[in-house]
């Protein structure tokens, strides 16, 4: 696995539909935005302030994430250099390709993370030590 150029990896614009009438907006994701079927959706919820979620790569799973609430921080890492995304507008989302090492930190009160993979949960396809990681890069 060669290194993934970070520059490359950007936050998307989902479109936003504003009501006329002031009830509200609303976002929709359709096949253009994202370029994989979505298999499995979760969303992480009432994450301390403290805490890191994450910290794991994967090897075939690709991931789209949204701060639907409140904001949170992604770290993300190609094993030479990191890069940090703030997230926190619903919005906008953060495609991260396979075989890129995240971090996901900083969670503000109320903070939701809406995740839409490309693969159903597999164990095989996480990368959970970054020694090993890096390792996995090199090849």
């Amino acid at each position: 696995m060669s290194y993934i150029n970070l520059k490359n990896i950007e936050l998307r614009d989902i479109p936003k539909i504003i009501a006329q009438d002031g009830r509200g907006n609303l976002s929709v994701i359709e096949k253009d935005l994202i370029p994989y079927d979505i298999k499995r959706v979760y969303y992480l919820y009432d994450v301390p302030s403290d805490s890191i979620r994450g910290g794991h790569a994967h090897k075939e799973l690709q991931q789209f994430l949204i701060a639907l609430s409140g904001s949170f921080d992604v770290v993300l890492d190609n094993g030479k250099e990191r890069k940090t995304f703030t997230l926190n507008r619903p919005n906008k989302g953060l495609l991260i390709p396979c075989g890129i090492w995240r971090e996901l930190e900083n969670f503000s009160a109320g903070a939701v993370c809406l995740s839409l993979v490309s693969e159903v949960y597999d164990e095989e396809d996480y990368i959970r030590d970054y020694d090993d990681f890096k390792l996995y890069c090199k090849d």
